[in-house]
């Protein structure tokens, strides 16, 4: 098969779709938006990586230039731009697009509480308690940190084992005691230890389903009793979306 697909790869689900795509004879091209992921990627041998970051300006030349046919987008759930820049690369370059987002954990708790942004995620956890645990990763913890409703009260944050994740963390006024610099997902055992270790009030996280550890986080909240707070998915209305690697590999198979 000549024709290229382009996978939108920033996760681990989304590596994965991409070596599915690649071992059922398909050329496959894969973003990473890390050098981790990166090396991870180069498991699969034959997938082509593009490592670095595109606009919806840049990754219309690049579907140009590189001849792609079709695009996958398996970015993180909460991505919502670089969702939002396939679209529309694909629509000026009139190639078909699909949204592979992993299920989201469904939650049956009476101390789970919904919010649609980190201002109302920070406003609602200073309502609940002083010790703050955050799991939402590094890309928005100055939303936390620079909160008036969180002043007087003490940050947590767990993040990859990264040199410049911990840089960014240190610089964001977080001292030693309170970064958590660990690959996860989680067990419930470790979340349990985690939560008592740092006397955490309230628990922060994302929907970023059972992939990314949300199951357990939930468990570990729930069997201490504590209130957690949930920043729901962005709300990105999709061309083609699906939860299930078959239903991509049939899409693909229909458009190519």
């Amino acid at each position: 098969m000549n024709k290229k697909i382009f996978v939108v790869a920033g996760t681990q689900d989304g590596r994965e779709l991409a070596g599915f795509l690649h071992e059922n004879g398909y050329k496959v091209i894969a973003s990473v938006v890390s050098k981790y992921g990166e090396e991870l990627l180069k498991q699969y041998e034959g997938i082509e990586i593009n490592d670095k970051p595109l606009d919806s300006a840049g990754l219309t030349e690049f579907i140009a230039k590189n001849n792609i046919s079709l695009l996958v987008d398996a970015s993180h759930p909460y991505a919502a731009n670089a969702s939002q820049n396939a679209m529309k690369a694909c629509h000026n370059t009139k190639i078909p697009y699909i949204r592979y987002e992993r299920k989201q954990t469904v939650l049956d708790y009476e101390k789970a509480y919904y919010v649609e942004n980190y201002a109302e995620a920070s406003k609602k956890a200073s309502e609940l308690g002083k010790n703050i645990f955050l799991t939402t990763g590094s890309r928005n913890l100055e939303a936390f940190t620079a909160s008036p409703y969180l002043k007087d009260c003490k940050l947590t944050c767990r993040v990859l084992p990264e040199p410049e994740v911990v840089l960014l963390c240190r610089n964001l006024g977080f001292l030693p005691e309170s970064i958590i610099a660990m690959q996860g997902p989680f067990s419930k055992l470790m979340n349990l230890e985690m939560y008592k270790k740092y006397e955490a009030d309230v628990v922060i996280t994302k929907n970023s389903g059972s992939l990314g550890g949300t199951d357990t986080k939930v468990e570990a909240a729930m069997e201490l009793n504590l209130p957690l707070i949930i920043i729901d998915r962005p709300k990105v209305q999709y061309d083609n979306v699906t939860d299930n690697y078959d239903d991509v590999l049939a899409f693909v198979r229909k458009e190519l």
